[in-house]
């Protein structure tokens, strides 16, 4: 199915040329899928409303009660996977049994990450650098994040002409940076001194559950790495109005929370 079209049975809501699903049947698709089934989520802008500060962020209301009654269902594995350092994604207090994967896949809460290499602290000092002059010239409102193995310029609060210009020398210069890479987001440029990738991370997951279907559900740029490595049964779902290559879409967290209590057996 293309992304953002009704399905054929679907009673969801249309916004101009974009098809939002109805979260109750999304739910009920879901559940039908083969098992064992992954669910992998982002947090910003999926479990969490966005927000100027990443530190302001907090879950939207029930998302917690939701995912803890999801714990009751067969062959069913939760995974948060968030470009969020793997300390930042513990403040939100998600129930004990989901998965934590951070970093864009670097950290995960049961596996220790393996240390930076001399060439990779090297790297991450001369990208850290690189991101602190490009906050100073996107201006005030402009702050740089700092985590195990890159740092990320966000902008969300800074002069959007001033930011756009920031961020694309910031671009031209980390792709200077022999093995450096670098991924845009919503209002933010991250660059890695290791590679990283959600869809490493969700295909590992995979691998890991020996998962018949695997679901992704996010908002970002960055998610559209999860979405390619989905296949077969595999549900891709894009919350918010973004292109994607996303199967299925919903509005907003509020629309994320009744898709999961219904997952969970609300209603």
């Amino acid at each position: 199915m293309t992304a953002g079209q009704p399905t054929a049975n679907g009673d969801g809501e249309a916004a101009g040329d974009l098809y939002f699903d109805d979260a109750v049947e999304l739910a009920q698709r879901v559940a039908a899928a083969p098992r064992p089934i992954v669910i992998g989520l982002d947090i910003d802008g999926v479990l969490s409303p966005l927000v100027d500060h990443a530190d302001d962020a907090r879950l939207l209301d029930g998302v917690a009660d939701a995912i803890e009654r999801l714990d009751t269902l067969d062959d069913v594995t939760i995974a948060a996977v968030s470009g969020r350092a793997l300390a930042s994604m513990r403040t939100f207090g998600l129930p004990s049994h989901v998965r934590l994967i951070g970093s864009h896949g670097m950290e995960a809460a049961d596996t220790p990450m393996l240390p930076l290499t001399d060439v990779e602290r090297t790297r991450l000092s001369t990208l850290l650098a690189l991101a602190q002059d490009a906050a100073a010239m996107a201006g005030p409102g402009a702050w740089v994040e700092t985590k195990s193995a890159s740092v990320a310029v966000h902008v969300r609060t800074a002069n959007s002409v001033t930011s756009r210009r920031a961020l694309a020398d910031l671009g031209q210069q980390t792709a200077d940076v022999d093995g450096a890479s670098s991924k845009s987001g919503s209002n933010v440029l991250e660059l890695f001194a290791r590679h990283a990738s959600k869809g490493t991370a969700v295909h590992g997951l995979r691998q890991t559950i020996n998962a018949s279907t695997v679901v992704f559900i996010g908002d970002d740029v960055t998610d559209e790495e999860a979405f390619a490595v989905l296949r077969g049964d595999d549900i891709s779902i894009k919350v918010g109005t973004a292109p994607t290559i996303a199967g299925h879409r919903l509005r907003d967290p509020h629309a994320v929370l009744r898709w999961l209590t219904a997952l969970a057996g609300g209603s």
